[in-house]
C-alpha cells in the first residue's frame, strides 16, 4: 500500500505540468492505443524510451514509478504464469506430463507483462503531471458535448476526481490502522492464504467504515455550501491549448507513425 503512487500529484512547472488537461487525458489514451497497436519488442522498447523520456523531463524519479509497480507485481506474474503454461500454439521448449511449455506462449507472457507495465506507467504520468483540479475541469470539458444527450458530464467528471483524490488517503488511513492493529498483536503476514484473508478483517473493517464516514462528511459540506453541480460556474483557470499541446500531439504521432512502420515491416 505504501507503493500506491497512482492518484497522487508530483508539482512542478515541466512541460508536462504546463499542458493543457485535455490534451494529456487525449494523449493518454492514445498511448494507450499504441501500446496495443505495437506487435514486437522494438515498438515496446520505442514506446518505453518516449515515456520514461517524459518521465525525466517532467522531474519524475524513475524508481518512484518503479515503486508504484509493486502493487501489481501478483497480477503481473499471475498473467506472465498463465500464457507461458496455457498457450498451446508454437514449437515446444520443455515438456513434462500435463506442462508444456512453447515459444508462443514465452513471447506472449512478455507482451502483456510488458503492456501491462507500460499502461500502468502511462497512467502514472497523468496523475503525476496534473491535479486532481485540472483533471476534473479537462474530464468535464471533453464530456461537455455528451451532455446535450442526457449524459451528466460535471458529475462523472467530479466523482472520478474525488475518487484519485481520496486514493492516497485512503491508503495512509490503511498504513495507520495496519499499524496499529500489529501493535495489538494482529499477524497480517504469517499463515496460509486463507488465514491471512481472515487476518485482513480487522483492517478492512475500520477502513471501509473510515472511507464512508468521510464520503458523509464531503457530502455535507457540499450541501452547506449549497452546491447545485456545474451550471452556472465561472473558474479561475480557463483551460487554452498551446503550443506545448501541438508538440506534444506531433510527438505521439511520430510514435504512432514509427510503431506502424515496424509493424509493417515486421520487426520483432
Amino acid at each position: 500500500m505504501r507503493n500506491m503512487t497512482l492518484g497522487q500529484y508530483f508539482p512542478g512547472e515541466s512541460f508536462l505540468h504546463r499542458m493543457d488537461p485535455r490534451m494529456k487525458l487525449m494523449l493518454t489514451v492514445a498511448l494507450i492505443v499504441i501500446v496495443f497497436v505495437s506487435q514486437g519488442f522494438a515498438g515496446f522498447g520505442l514506446i518505453l524510451a518516449f515515456v520514461l523520456l517524459c518521465a525525466v523531463s517532467s522531474g519524475i524519479k524513475l524508481k518512484f514509478l518503479v515503486k508504484g509497480l509493486k502493487p501489481i507485481l501478483f497480477i503481473m506474474l499471475f498473467t506472465f504464469v498463465l500464457n507461458i503454461f496455457f498457450q498451446s500454439g508454437g514449437n515446444t521448449i520443455f515438456s513434462w506430463r500435463f506442462i508444456r511449455v512453447t515459444d508462443q506462449g514465452v513471447r506472449m507472457a512478455f507482451f502483456l507483462a510488458i503492456r501491462l507495465i507500460l499502461l500502468v506507467v502511462c497512467s502514472q504520468l497523468l496523475t503525476l503531471t496534473t491535479s486532481p483540479i485540472a483533471l476534473t475541469d479537462g474530464m468535464e470539458s471533453l464530456f461537455r458535448p455528451l451532455s446535450r444527450i442526457g449524459f451528466p458530464a460535471h458529475e462523472i467528471a467530479m466523482m472520478m476526481s474525488i475518487a484519485l483524490r481520496f486514493i492516497p488517503t485512503l491508503m495512509d488511513e490503511a498504513n495507520k490502522i495496519m499499524k496499529a492493529q500489529m501493535a495489538r498483536g494482529a499477524d497480517f503476514e504469517s499463515g496460509n492464504l486463507i488465514q491471512r484473508a481472515k487476518a485482513m478483517v480487522p483492517l478492512l473493517v475500520p477502513l471501509f467504515v473510515g472511507a464512508f464516514r468521510r464520503a458523509e462528511d464531503l457530502a455535507l459540506a457540499m450541501e452547506a455550501r449549497c452546491y447545485h453541480g456545474g451550471e452556472g460556474r465561472t473558474r479561475m483557470r480557463v483551460l487554452k491549448y498551446g503550443w506545448r499541446d501541438a508538440a506534444a500531439l506531433a510527438a505521439v504521432a511520430a510514435l504512432l507513425a514509427a510503431v506502424i512502420v515496424l509493424n509493417a515491416f515486421g520487426v520483432a
